[in-house]
């Protein structure tokens, strides 16, 4: 399998094998709503629009990036989704990184969402298509985020490599800007941001599946694909 890494400004066409990577934070509270029972996840282009599509099917959830906005149950942190259920839920999502990320490659043929806790179940889910090239979209900081791109990095390799140590991976994650940028939130006590969240993006490989993108009503929809190890 060969990797190619790209920024999602950096796209010229729609890979046929897309991995779409945000670790800090909206992958990571995909998969942890994922853990906690969510049925579904649709992805959406405006805060109007995610507002607009749960005002239209009540018991649906709507959550966002940055401080918390009215009308929105969550503002996109693993640690506060804890205060939740999701159980059986639809949950609408609009970040500025990682959902803009997804829908720029929503016509490849096959799309995946990811971030470090689902790494290894991402990687199985490659191992098993056996893809001859695989693009990595790196979401964060115009493509320079260092935390989504040591994850995007450490998939690649436990494809090809299951037992490659996350540590250094998670090393750079831990000392990257987006990492120091919540622990300043959490020092100035930013709304939206909890004293957690960095550990819990950084726990490598804990959930059993994969995440995948597809178009489906109403929209472009992630939901979670059981993948069992491949080694």
């Amino acid at each position: 399998m060969r990797p190619i890494f790209a920024g999602t400004a950096e796209l010229t066409e729609v890979p046929a094998v897309a991995v779409v990577i945000d670790v800090m934070r909206a992958f990571t509270v995909a998969a942890w709503a994922f853990a906690g029972g969510a049925e579904k996840i649709v992805f959406v282009d405006s805060l109007a629009q995610a507002l607009d599509l749960k005002a239209g099917h009540p018991g649906w959830l709507a959550f966002q990036d940055g401080p918390p906005v009215p009308g929105f149950d969550l503002a996109n942190s693993p640690a506060m989704l804890g205060s939740l259920d999701v159980q059986g839920r639809t949950v609408v999502q609009k970040t500025t990184a990682g959902t803009v990320g997804a829908l720029a490659v929503a016509d490849a043929q096959v799309l995946l969402c990811a971030s470090f806790v689902v790494a290894e179940s991402t990687a199985s889910f490659l191992r098993q298509r056996q893809p001859d090239e695989v693009t990595f979209v790196i979401t964060g900081r115009d493509g320079r985020a260092e935390e989504d791109m040591a994850c995007a990095q450490y998939i690649a390799a436990k494809v090809t490599a299951p037992a490659v140590d996350a540590a250094p991976f998670l090393g750079r994650a831990r000392n990257s800007a987006a990492a120091e940028d919540l622990a300043e939130g959490v020092r100035r006590g930013y709304r939206g941001i909890h004293p957690q969240d960095v550990e819990l993006c950084l726990e490598a490989d804990r959930f059993p599946f994969a995440m995948t993108a597809a178009w489906e009503d109403p929209g472009m929809v992630l939901r979670p694909v059981a993948v069992p190890r491949t080694w």
